[in-house]
């Protein structure tokens, strides 16, 4: 393939050009704080919808979750279960409300009611570490792509390459804020929902529309066999790997409404209705997705097989490359190459906005400054925290190279479900939760979910650890959900109960008709 990459690369300098002309047109209007944040709340529903399902459809989905149903089958696609029915939290529990209560950041809601400056902080410090975590699945992906398509496999090549990436990035979130960065977001969406539209209508057609054909070519092309399409092929042999496909499940189902990124989200549309509007096109959109993945994950192991794909560079998340190859040669591998970079360059702008904008929104902006920064120093701030995280996030894709991009974001999300989704959920919901709740909860599941990372199989001990060579587990799941995700919930009951810190009943009664209303009323 690698006679093919000046291919590859012109037709994703093509696209990358036109998003950056978008991000540059769109760019004159960041006159403000909100416009630079929240694209000044202009967005309708249906086109932050979009962008909110190409937010979410990041590198995880479009190369891990395939990568994965295409060599463990069914258990793959309960990753696809999972980042879908998770919208239903944000649906039902989360979207109006927040959208009413806060202007830019996750800790306007949380530290709405309580002392501002260690909420504001701890909501700070949990948006960063999520954001760092979904930052190296996406640079993890970058990897992958170069490896595969320009037939790159020093670490030098590597390094430049995911460098590149970064650099775009940046570009998008210093001169595009939310504005230029939904755009972006939008116009990758829609080449990814056509992109893997055009492989499943392809493949079904390969097998005669039918789904029989197509599984029993996966089963016999797969080194699992008939196991492939049946469930515990992953998940099931052992009753650690039953425990670890729960804990997964909580963390996929839950974490999707603590994701900093995708709550920024709610706040570039006008209102609580379109935000609710926002939630159930985005769903739509990822129900598509997700069916589609299906398809494309078994017709990679059908066509390209398991073996082959395990043996390429990336290992799972190389089969939608090698499955564009098989299918359509050089030119649709050069097409679905350039539709996973938009997605990669698309997900860590948003990302690194998000992030940008906690600290300097929530530290520089209200704890430094006092709610009273000079005009124009709070976006400043945040231009330059988003170069300072960009450049971390290229060091850390170079040494996340290899890994499953799905599953470094399952982490991301037990992380955004353990630290951030206890305090909103008691925030919005329970008058008497009070500060030390919000921080016993937010350090209690952020620390415990880290803990038992750093002392889990991904780190250690397993074929595929990030540290190879050493074995220092003492956890045996590979994701902490089901411990981290209780015990943050029952921290903040505790601290709650305990403490003798009251709660303002007189903030906690705006609280409430603000997030049911949208009202800002004079008590």
């Amino acid at each position: 393939m690698s006679g093919d990459g000046a291919l590859n690369i012109s037709i994703f300098l093509i696209i990358v050009a036109v998003t950056l002309y978008v991000v540059y047109r769109v760019s004159s209007r960041n006159t403000t704080t909100a416009d630079y944040y929240a694209a000044g709340g202009a967005f309708t529903g249906v086109q932050n919808g979009v962008a909110l399902s190409g937010d979410y459809l990041s590198a995880a989905s479009f190369l891990g979750v395939a990568g994965a149903i295409a060599v463990h089958g069914y258990d793959g696609f309960l990753y696809s279960i999972g980042f879908l029915v998770a919208w239903l939290i944000p649906l039902l529990l989360i979207a109006e409300r927040f959208r009413n209560v806060g202007r830019f950041t996750m800790g306007d809601v949380v530290s709405f009611r309580m002392r501002q400056r260690p909420v504001r902080a701890a909501a700070a410090n949990a948006t960063l570490v999520i954001s760092a975590f979904y930052l190296l699945a996406q640079m993890a992906g970058a990897g992958v792509l170069v490896s595969l398509l320009l037939d790159v496999h020093s670490s030098g090549g590597q390094a430049l390459v995911i460098t590149g990436v970064g650099a775009i990035m940046i570009f998008y979130v210093l001169v595009g804020g939310m504005k230029g960065t939904t755009w972006v977001q939008i116009i990758k969406a829609g080449l990814l929902l056509f992109c893997v539209l055009m492989l499943t209508v392809f493949l079904l057609g390969k097998f005669g529309y039918s789904l029989t054909n197509l599984l029993d070519r996966a089963a016999r092309n797969n080194s699992l066999g008939d196991a492939v399409t049946r469930p515990g092929a992953q998940y099931g042999a052992t009753e650690t790997s039953k425990l670890d496909f729960v804990s997964l499940s909580i963390a996929l189902v839950l974490g999707a409404g603590a994701l900093p990124h995708v709550l920024m989200r709610f706040y570039t549309v006008p209102n609580a209705y379109q935000a609710r509007r926002s939630v159930l096109s985005a769903t739509w959109a990822m129900v598509l997705f997700y069916l589609c993945t299906l398809i494309i994950g078994y017709g990679a192991s059908a066509i390209v097989g398991s073996r082959d794909i395990l043996s390429a560079p990336g290992k799972e998340n190389s089969a939608v490359p090698l499955l564009a190859f098989e299918i359509g040669g050089p030119v649709l591998l050069a097409i679905v190459a350039a539709v996973a970079f938009t997605t990669i360059l698309a997900v860590v702008a948003g990302l690194t906005l998000t992030a940008s904008a906690s600290f300097a929104h929530d530290v520089y902006a209200n704890m430094i400054k006092h709610g009273r920064p000079e005009p124009g120093a709070e976006v400043r701030v945040a231009r330059i925290t988003a170069v300072v995280i960009g450049c971390l996030s290229i060091v850390g894709g170079y040494l996340a190279i290899g890994q499953n991009v799905a599953a470094l974001v399952a982490l991301a999300f037990a992380i955004a479900a353990s630290a951030n989704l206890p305090t909103i959920l008691y925030t919005l919901f329970w008058r008497r939760f009070n500060t030390t709740g919000s921080l016993f909860s937010i350090y209690g599941g952020l620390g415990s979910c880290l803990l038992l990372i750093v002392f889990s199989p991904v780190f250690s001990g397993g074929p595929n650890s990030i540290i190879k060579n050493a074995d220092f587990h003492l956890f045996p799941l590979s994701n902490p959900g089901l411990v981290s995700i209780p015990l943050s919930f029952l921290l903040g009951y505790v601290g709650t109960v305990l403490s003798k810190d009251r709660p303002d009943p007189t903030r906690s009664d705006e609280l409430e008709v603000r997030s049911i209303t949208g009202i800002t009323p004079k008590i």
